[in-house]
Parts: C-alpha cells; structure tokens; sequence
C-alpha cells in the first residue's frame, strides 16, 4: 500500500501536469463516473490527504481517490504508451499534453466538494504527518488519548490517529525511536511519542526528494532501511536477528530488533 510519502509525492506530479488546466478528455469504467463527464472543467488542485488523493474540480465536484494494495496513478505525455494495459484504467484525465491515468485502485469518487467535511472515512482522518502545520505534540497527544489497550504498533496505523504513516514507515520509526513496538501505548506519557512523530515528519519529507525511501545513512546502494523485511538478518546496531510478527485486524507485518527496541 502506497504510504503517505508516495502520496504526496505522485501529488505534486499531478498538480504540476493538471492544474489550471482544461480536462479535455474524461474516461472511466465506473457507471457513476461515466455520468459525470468533467470534460470541459479545470482542475483546481490537487491534494493528497494522508493516503488519499483528491482532485478538485472547478465546477464543485472531487474526484477522491484510494490506493490500497493495488493501486496506482500514472502520467504520461498525450498519446504517450501506457505501462500498463487500458482494461486496468478505473479513470483517465486527459489535458492538452497529458494524461494522467488512475490504474487498479479500489476507491474511485466523484463527491460534491462540499461534502467532504461528512465524508464517512474522510471526515475521521487525524492530522496528516506531511500536512502544513503538522504538530508533533498535539499529534502526540491525539494518539496517547487514543491508545486504549492498543500497542504502538496498531496505532501508527491507524489513519485516525495520524494519517500518512504506513507499514514501512512505522517499523523503520520505532527502531530509530528505540520503542517496544508492543508495548501497550498507555504505559507511555504522550511526551514520549513527541520524538517519533517530529522524526516522521521529517524523514517522510525528506524522501520526498528521492526515488529511493531511505531512513538509514550509506552511499548510494547500500541498504536504505533499517528494520523493515529484514526477517532474521543481523541489526545494523547491535547484530540480533530482526524478528518479524503479523497482528492487527488487518494482519500486517511489524519487524523489529528484541535488543535494541526495549523501552
């Protein structure tokens, strides 16, 4: 699943193609969509909102997006050759010089733009980690008064607490931040998760540059991360064998070193 890093990142490629411009060419598979031609309207902007993306349309109208497992956003130069086959495409905006192509997504909406405030999963997300003013200590805060018996782990991931951390990012900020990814986050005061959420913000921001999300230092080549899908292979620290666990409702995988994620 694309994290909210790659969000924003296939973002600003879309913005910098689509907006203040004319959508000349509209195509979709979905019946609803296909209804709501938006040949003829100017996107507005483009947002992506944790792992969401949102294209705004001058006329009022959102097309909202979700990537899941499956899904991507392409762009190409017009009548360029697709990376992928058409049948794949849910939705295509096509502008003089480009089209932008949503391949696979499972979530494709065309919303009235002003009812996104009611939006059922919209509505409920925390503050995004890439967002303008992202608050570290009120993000803090927001997960500690979350916690319940939940670890740290499951909370990471859960877009209503903070939105934008996804599997990889929340393996590779508990090892740096030295925490037991089990540990129950009630044990902790909120000021202890300040450190992690600061490091989010800015790490997340930073691979924003980059082809290549890397959270540990070394010359091109060299292994760019930490912890993540390193299953028995030695720390970089202290050389224990990361270990890997699956948890959570929707079964995601949590790899961490037992020496040196201990507090």
């Amino acid at each position: 699943m694309p994290e909210g890093d790659t969000i924003h990142r296939t973002a600003r490629s879309l913005a910098r193609a689509l907006e203040g411009r004319e959508v000349e060419v509209w195509e979709a598979r979905d019946a609803h969509l296909v209804r709501r031609d938006r040949a003829g309207c100017v996107t507005r902007r483009v947002e992506p909102r944790g792992k969401h993306l949102l294209v705004h349309f001058d006329d009022g109208w959102t097309l909202a997006t979700h990537m899941r497992m499956t899904g991507s956003w392409h762009l190409y130069p017009r009548g360029a050759r697709w990376r992928k086959p058409r049948s794949w495409a849910r939705c295509v905006l096509g502008t003089g010089r480009h089209e932008a192509v949503c391949f696979s997504a499972p979530v494709v909406e065309l919303l009235p733009t002003r009812e996104l405030p009611l939006h059922p999963i919209l509505a409920r997300l925390g503050p995004d980690v890439l967002g303008e003013g992202f608050d570290p200590e009120a993000a803090a805060q927001r997960l500690r008064a979350a916690a319940g018996d939940r670890p740290l782990t499951e909370l990471l991931l859960d877009q209503t607490v903070v939105c934008g951390i996804g599997n990889i990012w929340r393996a590779e900020l508990q090892f740096l931040a030295r925490l037991d990814p089990f540990r129950p986050a009630r044990e902790r005061d909120a000021e202890a998760y300040v450190p992690l959420l600061t490091r989010a913000a800015r790490l997340m921001r930073r691979n924003l540059e980059g082809a290549v999300r890397r959270t540990r230092p070394g010359p091109p080549g060299s292994t760019p991360l930490w912890v993540y899908d390193r299953t028995r292979q030695p720390c970089f620290r202290c050389r224990t064998p990361i270990e890997r666990r699956v948890l959570g409702e929707q079964a995601r995988t949590n790899w961490w070193c037992p020496t040196c994620q201990v507090d």
